[in-house]
């Protein structure tokens, strides 16, 4: 019986560990997921332009002017698909004249390279650079993020000067998520891209808005709540009653009119 009992632990500990080191190996491919077919812009006056990362990579955004007085919405999506998903999306955010420089991450439709917390980054710096050059003030961008894209908008606003920043679905840190949604795992110990937006929020001094469904199966309501808890003032927190993952788009009206509020200060 004792050598029975043995073989069952031993077998049980062999399973784990091997789920573990699959889950290791294969974690960016849970934390990044690019897929689809990257199509021209289907927004008025949008532009293709190309990126150049300070690590080398080109990458496809996709620029609309603003009109005069009106911000620069630099915007980055969430992990899967891409920007040709997000087109209702972009395409109500700029209505009214808002500008847009929205980013195809490296790995995804139409640029180079292979996504990690580091390279989206970069990906970042080369968006921000690039509305400095086509001419936006930094005052006059406003940083959109949404779920994983919320960790790359607060390390950019972090870093950089900004007029505001819009977090739709964010977290305090994707190594909490992954720890919540992989609790057997000790997953603090092989994370590779941990995104620590709890850690980065601190240094962000614009004016900050959060959007969160408080029926989000994937980034839980609480973690935004965290995460805006810990922000500077001025800071403004919208709760959506039973909305899931991503709910921006149920509250576009009063999103753009923060933003018109924001800049005419």
């Amino acid at each position: 019986m004792s050598k029975f009992l043995i073989f069952v632990a031993a077998l049980a500990a062999t399973l784990y560990l091997a789920a573990f080191a699959a889950l290791a190996f294969a974690q960016r491919s849970f934390v990044f997921q690019p897929g689809g077919e990257l199509l021209p812009p289907a927004i008025a006056g949008a532009e293709v332009v190309k990126l150049r990362t300070e690590d080398g990579e080109t990458l496809i955004a996709w620029h609309v002017a603003p009109a005069p007085g009106k911000p620069l919405l630099l915007y980055f999506h969430g992990n899967g698909g891409n920007l040709t998903l997000q087109t209702e999306l972009l395409r109500a955010l700029v209505a009214g004249g808002n500008g847009l420089m929205a980013v195809e991450y490296r790995g995804y439709p139409g640029s180079t390279g292979s996504p990690s917390e580091r390279g989206l980054l970069l990906d970042a710096e080369a968006a921000y650079a690039k509305a400095l050059a086509l001419g936006a003030a930094p005052e006059r961008i406003v940083v959109v993020g949404q779920s994983l894209g919320s960790g790359v908008a607060v390390a950019l606003a972090a870093r950089h000067k900004v007029g505001a920043v819009v977090l739709d679905s964010p977290f305090t840190s994707a190594l909490a998520v992954a720890s919540r949604l992989y609790g057997l795992f000790p997953v603090r110990w092989v994370m590779l891209d941990p995104f620590p937006s709890d850690e980065r929020i601190a240094a962000v001094k614009a004016p900050l808005l959060v959007v969160h469904g408080t029926a989000d199966g994937v980034i839980p309501f609480e973690f935004g709540k965290a995460l805006f808890e810990q922000a500077n003032q001025p800071k403004t927190f919208v709760p959506i009653e039973g909305a899931g993952h991503l709910s921006l788009g149920y509250v576009l009206p009063e999103v753009r009119a923060w933003i018109d509020g924001v800049m005419a200060r």
